[in-house]
């Protein structure tokens, strides 16, 4: 029974992973008093991880994950600015290309 137990908590569950990204989209959205949430679940799920994968793989798979959040956190600041742009250059007296020139 209590082997059984002990097999059942190193499986990694789908709950694992439903409260682990749960967390992190809290997290992610500014409601930081889920950080501590994310580290806990975040350890389960990495320990359960590293006791079923090589230490190589669970590398490359923590590398691939950190590779997403940076590109995902890339665009959100992107987005931020999108559409901000303006022109703020002086065009009295300058001539405009492709536009009506004086011919001579």
């Amino acid at each position: 029974m209590e082997a059984q137990i002990e097999q059942q908590l190193e499986k990694i569950l789908p709950e694992d992973l439903a409260r682990t990204f749960e967390s992190a989209y809290h997290v992610f959205q500014g409601n930081h008093e889920h950080m501590d949430d994310l580290l806990k679940n975040g350890g389960v799920l990495l320990r359960k991880v590293a006791q079923k994968l090589s230490p190589t793989q669970t590398i490359l798979g923590i590398a691939a994950i950190a590779a997403v959040a940076v590109i995902l956190v890339n665009r959100a600041t992107d987005d931020d600015h999108e559409g901000e742009a303006k022109d703020v250059s002086d065009r009295d007296g300058k001539r405009q290309i492709g536009g009506n020139q004086d011919k001579k």
